[in-house]
């Protein structure tokens, strides 16, 4: 699986595009002027791996808030505007590493020149967001309604006028909460863009349903080489966004290192609150930067020999369990002394 060959752009310290790894990336749902709140939400949000965060920049004051967000996170900062260009310019004044626009929303040509020229100014990387409720009312009529051929056009028009206003330090995002008319406009825009694509499913849903729907479009897309940053959008907390891509790189070999959790399902055999214990073994997996997998098994009858691909797991029984090493048992202690035993075992990984 090789990454679309596209012009490589710097936010911050963070490099996309060209080969680069895909960056995970989210949006705080705060209000950005609460600098309190915001910096602690992104500060969470870093710990759980994020890489790039992005602010609603509904207001002057959120403009104005974002220089002192920025001295106290670790991250590049994006701001996210609508419908102002003014609040662009000052965006991009007050420290913002990207701004994300549509052009389409923000007024005349010439507020969009004046945002351009802001941002070349300061070599400050615009993203030309369209979603596909956004499409403009030409393009709807052309195609006969919503499609990816439309979500691209509308895209591309925007990138040219840009690129006409003599800036070309462009990233790209086109989402729909289509799942399969996203992905078949990514693959319609790779072949055209030359610059990074963002890719997310826009308004995917609650923790269950967000994390399918983004899972299944987010795994089609990236598995063609396409995308260099991603967010997985979910109606919640947004430090679940972070887990899931995460977890979404590594099925997919895109991102290495952490420790994979595997569970087994659970059946008749089952002796031990499996479900309960996988969830506290795959919080405690995200204290250890170890590339390793760990497995979760709910029968010490075969499940060593089950998950003997795992470097490291743990089976339960009638109030004891069992540790092992790539199927084979090290060690036998107590129901309640399983979850320390494995910790045990991870802090002393590789000695």
């Amino acid at each position: 699986m090789t990454r679309k060959d596209t012009k490589t752009i710097q936010i911050g310290d963070v490099k996309i595009g060209g080969g680069n790894p895909v960056a995970i990336q989210s949006m705080t749902n705060t209000k950005t002027e609460d600098i309190q709140a915001t910096v602690g939400q992104i500060l969470a949000l870093e710990r759980a791996g994020c890489e790039i965060i992005r602010c609603a920049v509904p207001t002057m004051d959120a403009a104005n808030a974002l220089r002192e967000i920025k001295k106290q996170i670790h991250i590049p900062l994006v701001a996210d505007i609508h419908f102002d260009y003014k609040l662009a310019i000052a965006s991009m004044e007050n420290g913002a590493d990207k701004i994300r626009i549509n052009p389409g929303n923000i007024g005349s040509r010439e507020n969009v020149q004046a945002v351009v020229d802001r941002a070349k100014a300061g070599g400050v990387p615009i993203r030309v967001g369209v979603n596909s409720g956004s499409l403009e009312k030409e393009i709807l009529e052309k195609y006969g309604g919503v499609t990816a051929e439309g979500i691209v056009e509308s895209a591309l028009d925007k990138v040219h006028m840009i690129e006409g206003m003599g800036y070309d330090k462009l990233v790209v995002s086109i989402k729909s909460s289509d799942v399969m008319m996203c992905v078949r406009a990514h693959e319609l825009i790779a072949q055209k863009c030359p610059y990074p694509l963002h890719v997310g499913i826009t308004e995917s849903g609650t923790l269950l349903s967000g994390n399918i729907k983004s899972s299944v479009g987010l795994g089609i897309i990236l598995y063609q080489g396409i995308g260099d940053t991603i967010r997985v959008s979910l109606t919640g907390d947004p430090v679940e966004e972070i887990k899931s891509a995460k977890l979404i790189l590594r099925s997919l070999g895109l991102r290495k290192g952490g420790i994979e959790v595997v569970s087994c399902p659970t059946c008749g055999r089952t002796k031990i609150d499996l479900i309960s214990l996988a969830n506290q073994v795959e919080t405690m997996a995200d204290e250890f930067p170890l590339g390793i997998k760990v497995a979760v098994m709910g029968c010490v009858v075969n499940g060593p020999g089950e998950a003997k691909e795992a470097d490291l797991g743990i089976a339960g029984g009638i109030g004891e369990g069992l540790v092992f090493k790539k199927g084979e048992i090290i060690k036998k202690v107590k129901e309640d002394e399983l979850l320390g035993a494995l910790r045990d075992e991870l802090e002393h990984w590789g000695e």
